[in-house]
């Protein structure tokens, strides 16, 4: 059987965003050898949760929209952009799939805030650092991170990127207060913005990074990596009902 990872359109509010940028993550997916289900982002509930019920992962893309704020009790402040309700919905519905069965899950900028605001985190909803965070697409290196021993992440760095690997980015928005059980393990070391979380359990694999592995997956060893032990997890899991603490 091959392996399946549900993964949502970017946005439901743009089409040329996810004309450019959806095939990036599908390329990454088809190349470490996992089929990717895109979730539409109008399809109703029970369509999502049949298309869910054959899938053994989760990817939460990027997105060219904000979080809405007051899913994490904060208003709007004028730097915060428009938020996408469609595709929030999708999230929500494939991350309590994903918890509920303990479904490896990969989430890569918006996708990673995301994540954050489910969990009960808080975002920083307009950034502004010394570290520009917002260079764009066709910067490969942005800047470095910092990534905390002993996480997932670290096992994935070969020795040569042991100390601050590169990274690219394109956001304005990034992690404030962590969400529940998630622990960060890489941080940008000119400012302390947090660039990469994962859920603090060693029996499901939940890995977020800020930054856009996808893009950079053809030439750089620690995105390919990511995106390969996302498909290891994914391979070897096995359903199991769990029961979450945190109310919802």
């Amino acid at each position: 059987m091959s392996v399946r990872i549900a993964i949502p359109e970017p946005t439901g509010l743009d089409e040329a965003y996810n004309a450019r940028s959806l095939p990036t993550y599908v390329d990454a997916l088809l190349t470490v050898g996992i089929e990717p289900a895109v979730i539409l982002l109008d399809s109703p509930p029970e369509t999502v949760a049949r298309n869910l019920a054959e899938t053994q992962g989760v990817l939460l893309p990027g997105s060219r929209f904000d979080i809405d704020p007051q899913a994490y009790g904060e208003a709007r402040i004028p730097g915060c952009g428009p938020s996408d309700p469609a595709r929030a919905a999708v999230d929500e519905l494939l991350l309590q799939d994903a918890f509920n069965l303990r479904k490896p899950i990969l989430a890569i900028c918006g996708g990673a805030q995301a994540l954050n605001v489910w969990r009960n985190g808080t975002l920083i909803q307009d950034l502004k650092t010394a570290v520009n965070h917002q260079p764009g697409r066709q910067v490969e290196q942005a800047h470095r991170v910092r990534v905390a021993h002993e996480s997932r992440l670290a096992a994935l760095l070969e020795a040569g990127d042991r100390e601050d690997p590169w990274v690219n980015s394109s956001h304005h928005q990034a992690i404030r207060a962590v969400g529940d059980n998630l622990a960060v393990t890489a941080i940008s070391p000119g400012d302390g913005v947090i660039e990469a979380v994962e859920l603090a359990s060693r029996e499901h694999f939940v890995l977020a990074v800020q930054w856009h592995p996808e893009r950079t997956f053809r030439t750089d060893v620690l995105s390919r990596a990511i995106f390969a032990e996302f498909a290891r997890n994914a391979a070897a899991w096995q359903p199991r009902v769990i029961q979450e603490s945190v109310a919802r």
